[in-house]
């Protein structure tokens, strides 16, 4: 898989832009489980961009807007046109001195408290936070984060409600209407919630974590065969499902249960005869679908993400993809990478 490729995103509305098929995930320039300071922080976007990458994905809620000040920081001078850049909208970030290290995750967040707001001013002001934080006058695509029935539990309707009642695909529109942003979508780790918001907006792309891998196919159809129809493009996040795929037993951002370790142990063991990585080949996995566009791993270090880089790059023989079809291990109908 060619790292420097590009594929266009934004496509629903005839402003595709070029992203790299491999980009930044920049959840982890905020702190997420470990922290890291400014300085690595710096060495891992550098190293992104001598490696060729040249889209990056960030949210105010990442380290409680820690990974935008410092993506900002170490993109700033580099040519505009030369990268995308996507942040994320329906939390508003409000000073709170009680937050503390691990509050969500984040191992050294700043102080800010996340409030949810997918109104159509909520959206506004997110925008416009985030681009103070980066320190740049536009950003490419904004994902509506974590909106889904799951995630909000009893309160999905209320904000469900905001957000194509209240105004918030609105605001979204008029931001892509005006030239403000190229795009818009979700940037979600629940399926449903991209279905359910392709049957009322015109979405561009969407950012979906951890719910098209190697490990798991449920969005596959309809939502994947629906977006090639609709020419909505996908960003896979979250590539080893938070982390199983990459051999630390989380998922979900959780402990992984049983079932879920008895299936990548399974997984794992036909990479092993086939002699390839299983990291290599979860990052290839989800690029063989046409709906998606770009795949964007994380990394703690330059070195991990050097890592990442060659597992994405490296040969896989066809007949690992095979084998894992014939033991149920993927879905049949996935579409698999051809061999280089």
């Amino acid at each position: 898989m060619d790292i420097h490729a590009t594929r266009g995103l934004g496509r629903a509305s005839g402003n595709a832009i070029p992203a790299t098929c491999m980009g930044l995930g920049c959840a982890q320039l905020g702190g997420l489980y470990e922290a890291i300071d400014d300085a690595a922080a710096r060495a891992i976007v550098d190293t992104a961009w001598e490696l060729g990458i040249r889209y990056f994905d960030t949210a105010p809620y990442y380290g409680f807007t820690l990974s935008e000040h410092r993506l900002g920081a170490a993109l700033r001078g580099r040519p505009r046109g030369d990268y995308v850049i996507s942040t994320k909208v329906g939390r508003l970030m409000e000073p709170d001195r009680s937050v503390r290290p691990g509050d969500c995750g984040w191992a050294a967040p700043l102080p800010f408290r996340p409030r949810f707001d997918y109104t159509y001013d909520g959206i506004l002001r997110s925008h416009e936070h985030s681009l103070q934080r980066l320190g740049l006058d536009r950003v490419d695509i904004l994902y509506v984060h974590d909106i889904g029935r799951v995630t909000h539990g009893a309160r999905h309707g209320f904000h469900w409600d905001q957000l194509t009642n209240g105004g918030g695909f609105r605001a979204l529109v008029k931001l892509r209407d005006e030239g403000a942003i190229h795009a818009f979508g979700l940037g979600v780790n629940e399926w449903e919630a991209v279905a359910d918001a392709m049957a009322v907006c015109d979405l561009d792309c969407a950012l979906l974590a951890g719910r098209y891998t190697l490990l798991e196919q449920a969005s596959l159809a309809p939502l994947l065969d629906r977006c090639v129809e609709r020419g909505v493009g996908i960003v896979i996040g979250g590539p080893f499902n938070s982390g199983i795929l990459a051999g630390n037993r989380k998922f979900n951002y959780e402990d992984a249960p049983a079932a879920i370790l008895a299936r990548v142990e399974a997984i794992g063991a036909v990479c092993r005869e086939a002699g390839v990585p299983m990291q290599a080949a979860a990052l290839q996995f989800p690029m063989a679908h046409p709906a998606v566009v770009s795949c964007i791993p994380g990394a703690q270090s330059p070195a991990q993400l050097r890592q990442n880089a060659a597992w994405f790059a490296q040969a896989i023989p066809a007949g690992l993809w095979a084998t894992l079809a014939r033991e149920g291990l993927i879905d049949p109908r996935a579409p698999v990478p051809l061999p280089a």
